[in-house]
């Protein structure tokens, strides 16, 4: 049986093939169309979740939507109305799109796809669910969802058994977790639904001073995790922008403009809602564990991409185990839909062992092998050479040891926001310079942001405080007091982005200032090159730890194809790239005709 999981019209479209209850494939729209967040109907992740299983919508099944879309336009309508005249800008502007379109899902996909059988629609937070539960190993378990919002819920909590799912409680619009993240989002100057993440890492250069005002003016948060927010503050229920002049108030001053320069307020802004985004997580799992007596908890939702709160969630050892979903946006929510419809709607058992869940590493996307990449590069008359099963570990590993930063494409495209390995930029943990090398000249990107590392498994415990998985980088861990340097006196005066030119540990260019890493288990079972990689590269060198950070530059998806690697490569002063076992040296490449307007696009003060 093939069931079509589809999200798609607000952020992350994507497309997942489930059949017979086991995850096929799955991509966002984003990495086809080149369009960050792609929120377009995901013809293009359709078309290749059917043609990777070489068939053809007939033998469709089912389709699943994530969400109820009279359900949402309901809340729309509500809120619009109870703020009713302000924000008449707002609704007018949201309104042609929805009578056009977004309320007519079912006609929508009928037309898009030729599709002519049962379309199923669960609610947005039991897709999250769905996705969060169904491919975790536990066969029981708590779940917790939490984002923005979908249809009316911004959170929810419940069990999930066997093929069961049943949610116990919900918070509602417009009181919301990611809401507020994001309202501070904009707040200090970065793209919402885009630019939390960079909040996240902002943190550790402020202090929580704001984090007070937060709890006491904006949030209520209560013992159980619940929570009301006070809108007064706030301008998303009708307005265009997240928040209004009484925020300004509170937080000295206006919003950052975008791309202006970041500020010690900033930077104590993005400590302070992190601070507090914590604090709830922490409570709602405390509440969770106490009314479910559930040992393991399973996470999906925007807030659960939070990898610091997750952190300190694992190791405040409220749960035995957590697992979070690693496309915990809306993008993972087509696969919660299609696993909703094959186990809750149809009934069908599900087993788990509750030791390997069966997300298969998120390696769900495109593959390209050595014939289609040769192919492409003879044709372009594109230097490379081609490296042998056996050389190629060795070779990798030998040029990141000459702190040679290098593309690494290889087998299947990840599905969700983070690159593990199939499609990533790649060099040396132990490099003062290397952070801002591949920030600034690689990725394009603000100096201040971390990156990630991706560890051997066995090893992982020498080097961080962790002593788990960690596949899918969900998690962020203290870096091992053993291998960090204490700073002097005057390094620990410094303020703001200065910390960020201190050698903190002998990793220091995947140590954030904050002595922390976001990390990246490899045990080699779904991506056996890139564990074979890091395996020589810790014999050789003595460090089975690499940088690990996604294969695109600012403002653009990770790369999908060949093509894409190719373009990004050039684009970039990145020294080498690995497809598959085509090496391609940057030195013995010509220059990209008429692309010279591109790299200023990027480029930062």
């Amino acid at each position: 049986m093939n069931i079509l999981g589809i999200s798609a019209f607000y952020h992350d479209s994507a497309a997942c093939l489930v059949r017979d209850g086991k995850i096929i494939s799955a991509a966002q729209e984003e990495r086809f169309t080149r369009k960050k967040h792609d929120s377009a109907f995901p013809k293009n992740a359709v078309e290749f979740c059917l043609k990777d299983s070489n068939i053809t919508v007939k033998d469709l099944d089912y389709v699943a939507y994530y969400d109820k879309p009279f359900l949402t336009f309901e809340r729309i309508l509500e809120t619009y109305l109870s703020y009713a005249p302000f924000g008449i800008k707002s609704f007018i502007k949201a309104l042609p799109l929805w009578i056009k379109k977004k309320i007519w899902m079912k006609e929508v996909i009928k037309k898009e796809l030729g599709y002519e059988g049962i379309i199923v629609f669960p609610e947005h937070h039991e897709s999250h669910a769905a996705s969060a539960f169904y491919p975790s190993p536990f066969q029981e378990a708590a779940f917790v969802t939490m984002d923005g919002v979908g249809e009316w819920t911004t959170a929810s909590y419940g069990v999930g058994t066997g093929s069961n799912i049943d949610i116990m409680a919900e918070i509602k619009f417009p009181h919301s977790l990611g809401l507020l993240y994001s309202a501070f989002t904009y707040f200090t100057g970065f793209k919402v639904n885009s630019g939390e993440y960079k909040v996240m890492g902002l943190a550790p250069y402020g202090a929580p001073k704001y984090k007070d005002i937060i709890l006491r003016e904006l949030i209520d948060l209560k013992e159980d995790g619940s929570f009301k927010m006070n809108m007064d503050y706030f301008d998303y229920c009708a307005g265009l922008t997240m928040t209004n002049s009484k925020l300004n108030k509170l937080f000295d001053g206006p919003p950052r403009k975008p791309e202006s320069k970041l500020t010690q307020r900033e930077m104590d802004i993005a400590r302070s809602v992190q601070e507090v985004t914590e604090e709830a997580v922490l409570r709602m799992a405390r509440h969770i564990r106490k009314e479910t007596g559930q040992k393991y908890l399973c996470m999906a939702g925007g807030v659960s991409l939070n990898c610091v709160a997750n952190g300190k969630l694992l190791r405040e050892g409220i749960f035995d185990d957590i697992w979070i979903q690693p496309a915990a946006g809306d993008a993972g929510a087509a696969l919660g839909a299609a696993l909703f419809a094959w186990h809750k709607y149809l009934g069908n058992e599900r087993s788990a062992d509750n030791k390997r869940d069966v997300q298969q590493g998120s390696y769900l996307g495109p593959k390209y092998d050595n014939g289609y990449i040769a192919d492409y590069l003879k044709k372009n008359n594109i230097p490379y050479s081609e490296l042998s099963d056996h050389e190629l570990p060795e070779r990798i590993a030998d040029l990141i040891a000459d702190e040679k930063v290098i593309g690494w494409f290889q087998g299947r495209m990840e599905f969700g926001p983070r690159a593990l390995g199939g499609r990533s930029i790649i060099g040396d943990a132990r490099s003062l310079k290397m952070q801002e090398t591949m920030n600034l000249k690689i990725k394009f990107r603000e100096s201040f942001r971390p990156f990630a590392p991706s560890v051997i498994r066995e090893r992982v415990s020498d080097f961080f405080e962790i002593d788990g998985e960690s596949p899918y980088m969900l998690l962020v861990a203290p870096v091992r007091k053993e291998i960090c340097r204490e700073m002097t006196e005057d390094e620990q005066n410094l303020f703001g982005l200065d910390k960020l030119h201190v050698k903190r540990s002998d990793i220091p260019a995947i140590t954030h200032v904050d002595y922390s890493a976001r990390i990246q288990t490899v045990d080699g079972e779904y991506n056996k090159r890139y564990y074979e990689m890091m395996k020589k590269f810790d014999e050789k060198y003595g460090c089975p730890v690499v940088i690990n950070t996604s294969f695109n530059v600012r403002g653009e998806p990770i790369v999908c194809t060949p093509e894409d690697a190719y373009l990004c490569f050039m684009r970039t002063n990145m020294d080498y790239l690995i497809m598959e076992n085509c090496l391609l040296d940057k030195r013995d490449q010509k220059a990209l005709e008429k692309d010279s307007d591109w790299q200023k696009e990027f480029e930062l003060d």
